[in-house]
């Protein structure tokens, strides 16, 4: 089987397993009354949890689409550390459940806040490098333009500057009532006048 390499799909993969796995440890070797008991207790530990990581995400004001992925990471990182039938004690006032609980949410909200960081610095670089983009075609055709009205004709000019818009052959002919066949023998022209004369240049 290949291996998933989709981290949110292996975050969920460990946020169920460690449900999964919470319900397991806390009915075996138990019955009845107790494991039912052992089973809601594990439950409500988990919506408490996931209601306290929710509450720490929207004081640090991340993105609300990236809580739910959050929450199952601290799902994941405690599943390693405590028993999920032990989730419990993570509001005790202290102890080491409560300080595991608390690493977890902190790296979690780190880890997130690091990303959004670099995200930011991404989206300010990516106008720059559309305007430099533009500016640089906006260069190239100014040679061109200098170049076409020194060594082509006018007929060629209005064709490459045509082209250069967007105009199909078809479209130009139409334009300039000559043939199809007429625009493309002059445009074959003309590019290879301004290539050998850009070569020079």
């Amino acid at each position: 089987m290949a291996a998933n390499n989709n981290p949110t799909g292996s975050k969920r993969r460990h946020y169920l397993a460690a449900l999964v796995l919470g319900t397991a440890l806390t009915t075996l070797g138990s019955s009845g009354a107790v494991a039912s008991e052992s089973t809601e207790a594990t439950g409500k530990a988990v919506t408490d949890i996931s209601r306290y990581c929710t509450t720490c995400w929207r004081n640090a004001r991340l993105p609300a689409d990236c809580w739910g992925d959050c929450t199952q990471e601290v799902f994941s990182r405690l599943v390693q550390t405590i028993s999920p039938a032990n989730w419990a004690q993570v509001f005790s006032a202290d102890g080491a459940a409560r300080l595991e609980f608390l690493r977890a949410i902190d790296a979690v909200k780190k880890r997130t806040q690091r990303q959004l960081k670099r995200c930011t610095a991404l989206n300010h670089l990516v106008p720059d490098l559309t305007h430099s983009l533009e500016r640089q075609l906006l260069d190239d055709r100014e040679v061109v333009h200098t170049a076409a009205q020194e060594v082509l004709t006018e007929r060629q000019q209005q064709i490459v500057r045509m082209s250069l818009e967007g105009w199909a052959v078809q479209e130009i002919a139409d334009e300039l009532h000559v043939t199809p066949e007429r625009v493309s023998d002059e445009k074959y022209k003309a590019i290879r006048k301004l290539r050998q004369h850009l070569q020079v240049a």
